[in-house]
Formats: structure tokens, sequence, C-alpha cells
């Protein structure tokens, strides 16, 4: 090895020249002609906020969701392990109670729709009631002795 052959671990950076031509191509990212393209004077900042304040069309932006899709129902998850631990036996599972339990958290001022989902083991019966169920969920609650109204 010599000590012209070395190589820095870390070689400085160097910020690319624009404007003089060679790989930045014709306006050398100076944008087009004309108020843009000269030195010192740029758009009025006034016209920016202008163009800031005019009304924008609704389309793709960040809660694209909420516009296209405004009719989708969302649900809160429970599942059968949650309500197994939470319920004694016999008890009255509904949108109410589980919101009283802490199980499924409301939104807006309202109480949340759930689905009860087939994961876990129910061994009491409940009787299930305003509520969405899966098909595990629905033939455990009834292999348990509960009722799904």
């Amino acid at each position: 090895m010599q000590s012209h052959t070395l190589k820095r671990l870390h070689p400085n950076y160097r910020s690319p020249r624009v404007g003089r031509g060679g790989k930045r191509g014709k306006t050398s990212g100076r944008g087009g002609k004309g108020q843009t393209a000269r030195a010192g004077h740029k758009m009025r900042p006034q016209m920016r906020d202008i163009i800031k304040k005019l009304p924008k069309r609704r389309g793709y932006g960040k809660n694209r969701s909420r516009t296209i899709r405004g009719t989708r129902v969302i649900l809160v998850p429970v599942n059968l392990a949650a309500l197994e631990s939470a319920y004694t036996a016999n008890g009255i599972v509904n949108p109410k109670t589980l919101f009283a339990k802490g199980l499924a958290r409301g939104s807006r001022g309202r109480l949340p729709r759930v689905k009860i989902l087939g994961a876990g083991v129910l061994t009491k019966p409940l009787s299930v009631s305003g509520c969405t169920v899966s098909a595990s969920a629905r033939k455990a609650i009834e292999a348990a002795g509960g009722s799904i109204l």
C-alpha cells in the first residue's frame, strides 16, 4: 500500500455547481425565461399568498379515504378472550356495556359499532345484542350456552 493509493473513509461532500452549463442543460436549473430567469428580481410574495388563498378542488389529498368512502362503517373489534375476562356468567354484551367496561372506545360522542371476533376461549354463557358477530365467534358463543339477539 502506498500513500497515493489511500482513500478517505468519508470523502467531503461537494455541492453541485448550478447554472454553468454541463450536465444541467439549457436553463441549468434556473427555470424558464422572463421574470424567473433574471437574477435579483423574482415574483412578488403577495402573489403567492393570493394563490394559496384560492379554494382548492377536492381530490386526492391526505383525507382521500373520507372523500371517496364516506359511507364506510368502522367496526371496533373485541375478542372472546376479552369477554371471558370482563363478564360474569349470563352477562349481557352490547355496545353500551362494552364501552362502560373499557373494551370498546367510542368516537365523536357516540357508542362504537362492535364486531365480536373468535380469538380466545369462551366458557360462560353470554347474551350478545347489538353487535356484529363473526362465524367462529357465533359458534363459540352458542357452544358455551349463550345467545345472539
